[in-house]
C-alpha cells in the first residue's frame, strides 16, 4: 500500500538568515560603514539582534518625513546585557553620559532588569558599543534566538542568600553566551577568525541558533517580583536551614507573547518540573536549551517558544528527554511559597548594617523634567555611591549597599531635587508596568509608556475615593499581544488592539501565579476608568480579609480563574480550571 509522506514544512526566512550568517556576521560591518542611508537592510536587522540593538523608526515623523519624500526618522535601540540588573556607579555613569552623547537623553529601565539606550543615529551605534566594553557592558545576545539577559531576585532583605544566587544568575548568563566573536569582530575592532584556521563553532546553539528567543529568571522565595511561571526557564532559590542555598526548583515553558486573533497563540505559564542542587544547574540548563534547539517550530516563529514544544509534546515527554540527555532524573521539587511579585520600596537595611534604597521609576523612563530632574540625582548619587545600583524587573531602581554615612548625603542629594517622596504614590501605581510601544516599537497598535499615566491619574482617583489608596493591585499595560511588560498575569492587563483601544484583561494572580481573562474586547481609552470604577467600589465594599483585586473578579464572577494556557481564549463564563499542583507553589 502506498504511503503518503509527511508533510515538509519550509522553514522560516529567519532560519536562512541565520545559516549564511556566518555565525551573526552577515553584512553588518560594511552596512555599518555606509553613510549614505540611516538604515540598514531588514535581513542584517534581524541579525542585529543577536548583538543587543534593534533598528527602529520615530513613528511620530511618518508621515511629515513621507510626505516630504525623506526617508523614515531611523534610529537604533540599544539594549545593554547587565545579568541579575546589578551595575557598578561607574557603569551607571557611563550609561548616563551615552544618553546624551549617543541617545535621546532617557535611560529606560526595562522589565527584564536592564537598561536601553533609544534614539541612536547608526553612526552612533559602533561608538556606543565600544564605550560600553570599556567599562566592562556589553549587549551580546540582549536579544535575538539565544538566551537572553539572566534575571535574578535584587532582594535586599536576604542580602546573603541574594549574593549566592546572584552568582549562579551570573553564571548561567556567562554559560549560555554564543561562543561566536562575531560582536568582537563588528564593534571592538577585533581581528577576524580564518575560518579554514580557526573553525568556529557554536557548542550549544549550533549553526542556526535557537528557533526563537530564550528566557531564564530566578527567584528567591517568597518574593516572585521575576514572575518565574512567565519564562522559558524559572530557577527557583530553596534554600536549607541554615539560610544558605542548596539548589533551584525548576520551572519550564512559561511565555507572554500571542497574536490577537490567533487563538492558537496564548500565553502559558510554566511547570514545576523538580528540583536540582546547585551544582548541576548549568548542566541542566543547557540541556534545555538543546532540547528547544532540536525540537522547537522553525517553521512558525508564532509557534516557537518553548511553551509550545512542551504544550505539543506535553511535560512528561519534556522530562523524559532532559532525563535522557542529562543521564540522570532530576529530584522532586521542593515546599516554596510565593506571596508578592512587587518591589518593597524605602530604606530597608541588610545583615551587615548596610542600606538599600528602592525607589519607584514611573515605567523605566528615566529623564530630567521639571520638578523630576532624575538623571541629575542619579548622576549625583553615583559619583558619591560605593555600592551598588540594582535594576528590578518592575522597571524600578535600588541603590544598594549604602554605608550608613552615605546614606544621609543619598537623603540629601534626593531631596534636593524633590525625589524623596517619590514612592509615596497608590498602591495601584507602585504596582504598575508598561512597555515601551509608541513611538518607537514597530510592533505598537496603541500607546503604552506615554498613555499609562495619564489612565492612573484617573484611577488613582477612583482608588482614593474607594479607600484603596495604599491597597497593592497590579496594573500592566502593553501596545501590541506580545507581552513584555507581561500583562497577562496582571489583577488588570490592557492590551493595544488599535489606535485609542485596548483589550481588557481581569483576574491574574497577585503572586504571578494565575493567568488574567479577557473582559473587555477594543474598550476605547475613554471607557477604561469608566468600566473599571463599578467593580473596584465593589471590590472596596465587598472584599474578604486579604483578599486580592484578581481574587475577588474570580469570587464575584467577572471571570473564570484560568491556569492553563489553551484556556486562556475561552469564554470569561468557563468553569473555573483547577490550580495545577505541577505548576503552581507548593505550600509550605
Amino acid at each position: 500500500m502506498f504511503k503518503s509522506t509527511p508533510e515538509v514544512k519550509p522553514l522560516h526566512a529567519n532560519e536562512s538568515i541565520k545559516a549564511v550568517s556566518r555565525n551573526l556576521r552577515g553584512t553588518l560591518a560594511d552596512e555599518f560603514a555606509d553613510c549614505n542611508t540611516g538604515n540598514i537592510l531588514e535581513d542584517s536587522n534581524q541579525l542585529l539582534k543577536f548583538h543587543g540593538s534593534y533598528q527602529q523608526d520615530d513613528r511620530d515623523q511618518r508621515a511629515e518625513r513621507r510626505a516630504m519624500k525623506l526617508e523614515k526618522a531611523w534610529q537604533f535601540m540599544v539594549r545593554v546585557r547587565i545579568p541579575g540588573g546589578v551595575c557598578t556607579p561607574r557603569q551607571w555613569l557611563t550609561l548616563d553620559r551615552l544618553a546624551d552623547s549617543h541617545a535621546n537623553g532617557t535611560l529606560k529601565l526595562t522589565t527584564r532588569q536592564t537598561i536601553q539606550l533609544h534614539g541612536i543615529i547608526k553612526s552612533a551605534v559602533k561608538p556606543t558599543m565600544r564605550e560600553l566594553n570599556q567599562e566592562l557592558l556589553d549587549c551580546i545576545a540582549a536579544c535575538g534566538d539565544v538566551n537572553r539577559n539572566v534575571m535574578c531576585n535584587p532582594n535586599p532583605l536576604q542580602s546573603e542568600l541574594h549574593e549566592e544566587v546572584y552568582d549562579w544568575a551570573t553564571r548561567l548568563s556567562l554559560h549560555l553566551l554564543p561562543k561566536t566573536r562575531a560582536y568582537h569582530e563588528i564593534w571592538l575592532d577585533e581581528a577576524p577568525l580564518t575560518p579554514e584556521i580557526e573553525p568556529e563553532i557554536e557548542p550549544i546553539y549550533g549553526k542556526t541558533y535557537l528557533p526563537r528567543k530564550f528566557k531564564i529568571v530566578v527567584a528567591v522565595p517568597p518574593s516572585n517580583d521575576v514572575d518565574i511561571y512567565a519564562h522559558d526557564l524559572g530557577c527557583i532559590a530553596i534554600a536549607g536551614s541554615n539560610g544558605r542555598l542548596t539548589g533551584f526548583n525548576l520551572a519550564v515553558g512559561g511565555g507572554m507573547g500571542m497574536s490577537h486573533g490567533k487563538e492558537a497563540t496564548f500565553p502559558r505559564l510554566g511547570d514545576v518540573i523538580g528540583y536540582t542542587p546547585k551544582e548541576k544547574l548549568l548542566q541542566i540548563a543547557e540541556e534545555i536549551v538543546k532540547i528547544q534547539r532540536d525540537f522547537g517550530d522553525r517553521n512558525n516563529r508564532a509557534h516557537a517558544r518553548l511553551k509550545y514544544t512542551i504544550e505539543d509534546r506535553g511535560v512528561e515527554w519534556f522530562v523524559t528527554e532532559l532525563t535522557r540527555r542529562l543521564g540522570f532524573e532530576i529530584e522532586p521539587a521542593r515546599p516554596f511559597a510565593f506571596d508578592h511579585n512587587g518591589d518593597r520600596f524605602g530604606w530597608i537595611q541588610n545583615h551587615r548594617g548596610d542600606w538599600h534604597l528602592t525607589l519607584f521609576i514611573q515605567n523605566g523612563r528615566l529623564r530630567d523634567v521639571p520638578d523630576q530632574l532624575w538623571r541629575s540625582a542619579l548622576r549625583e548619587i553615583a559619583q558619591h555611591h560605593t555600592g551598588d545600583f540594582r535594576l528590578t524587573a518592575n522597571q524600578n531602581l535600588i541603590i544598594g549597599g549604602v554605608t550608613p554615612d552615605q546614606k544621609p548625603v543619598i537623603e540629601g542629594i534626593l531631596q534636593g531635587h524633590n525625589l524623596h517622596e517619590s514612592h509615596l504614590q497608590t498602591g495601584l501605581r507602585l504596582h504598575s508596568l508598561a512597555c515601551v510601544s509608541l513611538p518607537t516599537c514597530g510592533l505598537g497598535l496603541a500607546e503604552s509608556e506615554r498613555y499609562l499615566p495619564t489612565l492612573l491619574n484617573e484611577l488613582d482617583a477612583i482608588v482614593d475615593e474607594a479607600g484603596l489608596r495604599h491597597d497593592a493591585i497590579t496594573i500592566r499595560m502593553t501596545g501590541c499581544a506580545n507581552g513584555c511588560a507581561r500583562p497577562y498575569l496582571a489583577e488588570i492587563g490592557l492590551v493595544g488592539r488599535a489606535p485609542g483601544k485596548y483589550n481588557l484583561y481581569l483576574g491574574g494572580g497577585f503572586s504571578g501565579q494565575r493567568l488574567n481573562k479577557l473582559y473587555r474586547a477594543s474598550l476605547p481609552d475613554t471607557e477604561i476608568a469608566r468600566t473599571l470604577r463599578p467593580i473596584i467600589d465593589q471590590f472596596a465594599k465587598e472584599r474578604k480579609v486579604g483578599e486580592h483585586f484578581g481574587d475577588f473578579v474570580i469570587r464575584a464572577g467577572y471571570v473564570a480563574a484560568t491556569v492553563n494556557g489553551r484556556d486562556f481564549h475561552a469564554s470569561i463564563a468557563a468553569a473555573t480550571q483547577p490550580v495545577r499542583p505541577d505548576a503552581r507553589p507548593v505550600a509550605d
